[in-house]
């Protein structure tokens, strides 16, 4: 109950953090082209260390790359990519990627059960919160909460984030919710729920 009341909690700084979206995907699909080298074209990255941005939330990857342009989450290769941006830019691109349909991928056989566990049902001795409380079971997020889509999210690029999440060198959470989640992760947590994830449909 307490989680849940946390997690209810900090829904104001979700509402406050995401802007409002309306993206023209036929213009974004164009400005997309820059972008295909590391997403790909379709926003399904081959590439294990880029993420997939197929099928997420609108107004969570504006948020994103606002964050990356103003340096509220450092990467240098996107930190400059989103310099070039305008807002409309932004909301274009994210349309164009909204629309396309996220690939899957699978979930190496020995780590699906710890992996299941914890995005179901997280560990209750150390504290941490079931993934699938905010990303829902099948982790397809949940945007008016500005909680993003996981399913099929490539693990090398999960377990990156939450290592960075963990060790604050990200931190574009708002309230601090993924830091203080990642906290309390082992590393045989993290590598499991990101397995876990990239199976998950």
């Amino acid at each position: 109950m307490k989680k849940v009341l946390l997690i209810a909690s900090l829904f104001p700084f979700f509402f406050a953090g995401q802007a409002a979206v309306a993206g023209d995907a036929a213009a974004g699909q164009t400005k997309a082209a820059s972008c295909a080298a590391c997403h790909g074209m379709d926003g399904n990255s081959a590439a294990p260390n880029f993420p997939k941005l197929a099928g997420q939330a609108e107004s969570y990857t504006v948020k994103q790359l606002q964050d990356f342009k103003a340096g509220n989450r450092t990467d240098p290769t996107m930190n400059a990519m989103a310099m070039a941006l305008s807002e409309t830019d932004m909301a274009d691109i994210a349309a164009y990627y909204a629309g396309q349909t996220g690939s899957t991928g699978t979930a190496a056989a020995d780590q699906v059960e710890l992996g299941e566990l914890i995005y179901r049902a997280g560990n209750a001795s150390s504290g941490v919160a079931a993934c699938a409380a905010c990303h829902g079971p099948t982790g397809s997020g949940n945007p008016q909460a500005g909680f993003p889509k996981v399913s099929g999210q490539h693990a090398q690029y999960t377990e990156a984030q939450l290592n960075n999440f963990r060790k604050a060198a990200r931190a574009n959470d708002a309230g601090s919710m993924m830091r203080v989640v990642a906290g309390k992760m082992s590393d045989a947590e993290i590598a499991a729920v990101s397995q876990y994830i990239q199976g998950l449909r």
